[in-house]
Parts: structure tokens; sequence; C-alpha cells
């Protein structure tokens, strides 16, 4: 019998991680589900739920590590969706946040990623071409708009600089990579206008365009429909690629 594929989402919150977790299920995933408020334990419907402390990328590699033993494979599909910033105590002076508290957030929204995507590679190296059937590997950041629009807000200037960082070096390695069947998204959900969700952003809609990323994203050089590494994606549309990103980015 061929084993279930195993998701790991880090960063497992009320919302997007919740509504992940439901249609990863449906889709007949085994779930391992990290946040601050993980139990490491076994949930009763059957989910792994895992502490976790993204603020301190060393701690990622015991996670796989936790899937490995209870599942018996390693997660084939990782879901990065963890997020923080530090707002400005002044509110006349955007700079006064302390050193200490963008470093604080580039650990979470920048290296943990990086290293879960580490491990996801080192995982995904060990397994058989095609592991439970689902391909060989995706790795999925939650993203936004911030790594090709200034958001001129003072709260955002932490995570957008971080989710930025993280955006660059996703799409290194997803055009390093991909040939070997590995696929690396930044997902970013719009408004149709291609504007930023902010606040607004859709648990449901994180479902079911993740899902369709897992299922067919990581079987082909292009995957379906040719999305790329900058997975904008609009409710109930799917990916929508949006021409002024690329013109506000410099890309030809």
């Amino acid at each position: 019998m061929a084993t279930k594929p195993v998701v790991l989402i880090l960063g497992a919150g009320p919302r997007i991680g919740a509504s992940l977790a439901s249609h990863f299920s449906k889709s007949n995933y085994s779930i391992a589900l990290a946040s601050r408020h993980g139990t490491n334990t076994l949930l009763p419907n059957g989910h792994l739920s895992l502490l976790a402390d993204f603020s301190h990328p060393s701690s990622i590699p015991s996670l796989f590590a936790s899937v490995q033993t209870h599942f018996s494979t390693p997660p084939s599909v990782v879901i990065y969706n963890a997020g923080a910033f530090t707002p400005p105590p002044s509110t006349t002076n955007v700079l006064s946040i302390p050193a200490e508290g963008l470093a604080g957030d580039f650990n979470v929204n920048t290296i943990s990623p990086y290293v879960a995507a580490q491990e996801a590679v080192k995982a995904w190296d060990g397994m058989g071409d095609g592991e439970g059937g689902k391909g060989k590997g995706v790795f999925i950041s939650t993203g936004n708009k911030c790594n090709v629009e200034i958001v001129p807000w003072p709260m955002m200037l932490t995570g957008g600089a971080g989710k930025a960082a993280t955006a660059y070096w996703i799409g290194t390695v997803d055009g390093l990579m991909k040939e070997k069947g590995y696929r690396f998204f930044y997902a970013d959900e719009r408004f149709p206008d291609g504007k930023l969700k902010g606040a607004a952003l859709d648990g449901d809609a994180h479902g079911e365009f993740y899902v369709h990323l897992a299922e067919q994203g990581g079987t082909g050089v292009d995957g379906r429909e040719g999305v790329p590494w900058h997975a904008t994606f609009v409710k109930g549309k799917g990916y929508v690629y949006f021409k002024k990103d690329a013109e506000e980015a410099g890309a030809a």
C-alpha cells in the first residue's frame, strides 16, 4: 500500500493554517501542524501537532525529524505560513524600530523558511521518485506584494523587508531546482485588480490554491498552467498574472 503523502504546515493559525489543514486532509494527505501553540501530540482528528518557535531557526530541523518519526516518511509538501512584524515605537520615526526587532523578524520571515527549505530538499533527496504518488516535492511560502511594491505603512517595514528577501531566494531556488522536480512558490493572494489583500486574506482561497500547487505544480518543469515561482492568485480564479508587477519590479 502506498504511503499517504505528508504536508508539513509551519505556522498553523486559525485562519489560513486551519484552512490549509482542512483542504489537504480532504485531498488525502497526512497533516503535521507546527505552531507556538503546538502540543507535540497527536490530535483527535489524526493531525500531528508540534510546538515550534520560528524566531529560532535552529529549531526547524527537529520538526522534520518529528514528522519522519511519526509518519515514517518525510513531508512531500512543506508550507511556511508564519510571519512577524514589529511596529515602530515612535509614530513619527519609522526607524525607531530597534535593530534587534528587525533581526528577530528576519528570523521568522526569512531565515526560518530558508532553513525549512534546506530541510525539505534533504528530505526529498532521500525519497523515491513519486513518493506517495504526489511528485518529488513542493515548498510554498505564504507571501504578499512587498516583493514588487513598497507598501508605505510603518508596521510593514520589517515584515515587508523579510518577505521581499524570501521572495528573492525562493525565485532563485525554484529556477535552479525545478528540473529535479522540486518546486518553490511564493504564494501571494491579491484582489482581482492586483491590489494587496492585506488583512482581507481568504483562508479557503489559500487552501484551494495550495492544494493545486502541491498536486500539479511539482510534477513538471513548469507545472500545470505554467505557474511560476511568484504564484499570484485570486479567490475563485487561481493563478493570475499581473503585468504591472513585472513593470514595477523592472522585469522584462
